[in-house]
C-alpha cells in the first residue's frame, strides 16, 4: 500500500479499528477513511455504496461487527446473524462494485465447529456442527468470507482472510453486558479489590480453553498478511497456544491483587470446549505474536485502573 492511497476502514472506533487506524497513521498514512456510525450506517446498502463510489478506496480494512461475549449473544442471537449479515454483505458487494482492489474480512475462530479436533485447522471450516451460544455471529462470518472468496474468484477482487482468536487490549470495553471474556475478568478482579470482596463467582466450570492475541499483535498479523500472499486462504491469527478459563481467572486475580476465593457457577455455560488455532500457515507466511499473555493481562489492568480513575476525575470535576 502507498501512504497516499485512499484506504478505507470499518469499525474505525472500536478496540481493532482503532489500532489499526493508530498504527497506519504512526507509518505516515495520510488518506484513511474512517466514518463513523452516524456518518455513515453500514446496515444501509445505499449509504455504503454511495460512500464508496464518492470516495473511491484502493484497499478496505472490512472490521466492523456486532460483538460481544456468551451473554450477549445468548440474549440476542437474531441481531448477531442479522446485523452482522447486513455489514459484510452491504461491504463486500460495494467493493466489489466499485473496484476496490484488496480487501480485508477479519474473521473470528468462533467460525470452526464445536467438536472439532484441536488445534483447529483452517481445513476443518464446516465439517461439524458450530457452538450454539455464538452460532448467529459464527454463520455471518463464514457467509462473509465465502463472499469474499467468492468475489476474488469471480470478479478479481483480492481478498485477505485472518481469523483471529480472542482480541483483547487497549481500546477493550469493559461493559460486563457486552464485553469479552478477558477484560470481563480484569474488571471482576480489579473491583473486587477495590471492594474488598471475599470471593468473586464466576460464570461456567473453568474448563473452558481459550487463545489469545493482543490488539497491537492482531493489527500487526493483519498487516502481515495484507502484504503476503495468502491467495484469498483463510488463515488463522494466533499465538498457537490457549490456557483455561480457570487459569486465566488466576492469572488475572493474582496480578490484580485478588486473594479471595473464586467460585464457579457451574450452571452458566461454558461454551466451546476449546478453541486454540493451528498457526503453521501463519508461521510459513512469517507472522509471530510478540505481546506474552502476562505482560497484555498487566498493560490491561493498568488500562482498567486508569480508566477508573479518569471516570472518577470527571465525576469530581464535575
Amino acid at each position: 500500500m502507498r501512504q497516499d492511497e485512499p484506504i478505507w476502514i470499518t469499525g474505525a472506533a472500536g478496540m481493532v479499528g482503532a489500532a489499526l487506524t493508530r498504527h497506519l497513521r504512526s507509518e505516515g498514512y495520510t488518506n484513511l477513511l474512517t466514518p463513523t456510525r452516524s456518518e455513515l450506517d453500514l446496515c444501509s446498502a445505499d449509504a455504503v455504496q454511495d460512500f464508496v463510489v464518492q470516495h473511491r478506496p484502493k484497499h478496505a480494512f472490512l472490521l466492523a461487527a456486532k460483538v460481544g461475549g456468551i451473554a450477549a449473544n445468548i440474549a440476542d442471537p437474531v441481531g448477531f446473524l442479522d446485523e452482522n449479515l447486513r455489514l459484510v454483505v452491504n461491504q463486500l458487494s460495494a467493493c466489489a462494485k466499485a473496484g476496490v482492489e484488496k480487501v480485508l474480512f477479519l474473521g473470528s475462530t468462533c467460525i470452526y465447529p464445536r467438536e472439532c479436533s484441536q488445534p483447529m485447522t483452517e481445513d476443518s471450516l464446516l465439517t461439524g456442527p458450530l457452538e450454539p451460544t455464538n452460532e448467529g455471529y459464527a454463520l455471518a462470518k463464514i457467509a462473509g468470507l465465502r463472499l469474499a472468496q467468492s468475489y476474488q474468484k469471480q470478479m478479481g477482487m483480492q481478498c485477505v482472510l485472518p481469523m483471529p482468536c480472542n482480541i483483547y487490549g487497549t481500546g477493550d470495553h469493559f461493559d460486563l453486558t457486552r464485553c469479552h471474556v478477558l477484560s470481563a475478568l480484569v474488571k471482576r478482579f480489579c473491583d473486587a479489590v477495590d471492594q474488598e470482596a471475599e470471593s468473586v463467582t464466576l460464570w461456567g466450570t473453568g474448563s473452558a480453553k481459550r487463545e489469545f492475541i493482543h490488539v497491537e499483535d492482531a493489527v500487526r498479523g493483519m498487516l502481515h498478511l495484507f502484504d503476503a500472499e495468502t491467495e484469498g486462504e483463510v488463515i488463522n491469527l494466533g499465538p498457537g497456544n490457549d490456557v483455561s478459563i480457570s487459569e486465566l481467572a488466576g492469572m488475572i486475580a493474582e496480578q490484580a491483587g485478588f486473594e479471595g476465593q473464586i467460585l464457579w457457577d457451574t450452571t452458566r455455560p461454558d461454551g466451546m470446549p476449546r478453541k486454540c488455532t493451528d498457526n503453521t500457515r501463519l508461521k510459513k507466511l512469517g507472522f509471530e505474536p510478540r505481546v506474552s499473555l502476562c505482560d497484555g493481562i498487566a498493560m490491561t489492568i493498568q488500562e482498567y485502573r486508569q480508566t477508573l480513575s479518569s471516570n472518577s476525575y470527571s465525576a469530581n470535576a464535575a
